[in-house]
């Protein structure tokens, strides 16, 4: 292991540690994330611990933000302000599985740097959809019936929170764009030279990917919540898992077609 990977190692376990210190996360889902960060770290090396502390800061900031109201709101106890750690991996989970992937495919790391980002920028814009929509929407409506219904409802949302989501998946492809890409698979179980290969996508295509996936992620979470949730099939982790992943998928079919 060198240097910058011990030097990791260490900001991961000191994230976690404050995070279950400062109770923004339970000490079971601290070690979780720590473990996230390090899949994620595999495979998009410092810029993809930037997206994962942009998603951090972004939902921690976003869920703390008028706490005492939301609690008030029915349906709003799947946004609490500590973290579990099923909560943990139906965020990042997707993002963790795509950085491991590089360890066996690592010709294809862009690929899966793109999507690991995308589901990033879906849950990003999920949890600043959800909770700052519910302070700053002003009608909110069913996402199936399109007629209005209770704010914090699953499957509800309003036009406000969707743009604040979009705002949220523009962050993340901004990150995305300015911290520079590892020249080379961080790790690999078989040792390649530098990748050569020329982008999958340009820097405008990626861009509007990760904005256009993220947002196809956030409508898919209200469409499984009103579907689904509310009717007792799916738990709230089960629906943040399935958006990440929708919108890693949605990223993958769109870079796809620009390659």
């Amino acid at each position: 292991m060198h240097n910058p990977d011990i030097a990791v190692l260490f900001f991961l376990l000191a994230g976690a540690a404050a995070s279950a210190h400062w109770r923004k996360l339970t000490l079971p889902a601290a070690a979780a994330g720590a473990v996230c960060g390090a899949a994620i770290y595999i495979g998009d090396g410092f810029r993809g611990l930037a997206l994962l502390a942009l998603f951090f800061a972004l939902g921690t900031a976003a869920t703390s933000w008028r706490k005492t109201e939301k609690l008030g709101i029915r349906g709003a106890a799947a946004h609490q302000s500590t973290r579990r750690t099923g909560q943990v991996l139906a965020n990042a989970g997707v993002a963790a599985i795509a950085g491991l992937l590089t360890l066996f495919f690592p010709a294809n790391r862009q690929l899966f740097s793109l999507m690991l980002a995308a589901s990033l920028s879906s849950a990003t814009a999920d949890t600043l959809s959800s909770e700052l929509g519910m302070v700053y929407g002003h009608r909110f409506f069913n996402i199936l019936t399109l007629k209005p219904d209770e704010r914090g409802l699953d499957g509800v949302i309003s036009l406000e929170g969707l743009f604040l989501g979009i705002i949220g998946s523009a962050l993340v492809a901004a990150v995305f764009l300015i911290v520079p890409a590892p020249p080379a698979a961080v790790f690999a179980i078989v040792p390649l030279p530098p990748d050569q290969h020329a982008p999958i996508v340009s820097n405008s295509q990626a861009f509007l990917i990760l904005i256009i996936s993220g947002t196809v992620g956030n409508l898919a979470d209200s469409l499984l919540g009103a579907l689904l949730e509310r009717r007792g099939l799916l738990t709230n982790d089960d629906v943040n898992f399935l958006n990440t992943l929708i919108a890693a998928i949605t990223a993958a079919t769109l870079a796809g077609f620009h390659g």
